[in-house]
């Protein structure tokens, strides 16, 4: 029988099959960065369904509460209890970031009944609460937080 020569040549994958493969690992990636856009998107939506259709639950008020021991353990007097978009104040934020004192009238969804609770309950028990906007991504007014203080008033 005769033996094949072997071509002592490294063999070379064509430029049209590197081409290729380059457009397959991109068409991969391009399908990956889809469905993490397509889950933020569903898990945005759920917030903003969750923000202006639910109400305040018992999972939130303990939280609030670990939140504000933790403070106290720490030696503060004052906690970020609730932050959320400032797209969700009926102004978007400009009342709370110029500091008028008609504010409150700006919330909407769990905001609206956060503030709407403390007023019932907090307020009456010695309880401050400053709302103010957090940060400020591209200069615009980003998310909103609810600060609750129960500082001793200055006499």
């Amino acid at each position: 029988m005769a033996e094949e020569k072997s071509d002592p040549r490294p063999s070379m994958i064509s430029a049209d099959e590197l081409r290729k493969r380059a457009l397959e690992l991109q068409l991969v990636e391009m399908q990956r960065d889809e469905k993490i856009r397509a889950r933020e998107a569903e898990k945005h939506a759920e917030f903003i369904d969750d923000f202006f259709r639910k109400h305040i639950g018992d999972k939130e008020r303990d939280m609030i509460r670990r939140v504000v021991m933790k403070a106290v353990a720490d030696g503060k007097v004052e906690a970020l209890v609730y932050s959320f978009p400032s797209d969700f104040c009926s102004d978007g934020g400009r009342a709370i970031n110029s500091q008028r004192s008609d504010w409150p009238s700006t919330l909407q969804g769990k905001a609206k009944e956060l503030y709407d609770l403390f007023e019932e309950v907090a307020r009456p028990q010695g309880y401050g609460l400053t709302a103010a906007v957090i940060n400020f991504p591209g200069g615009m007014p980003g998310d909103i937080g609810f600060f609750l203080n129960w500082e001793a008033p200055v006499a």
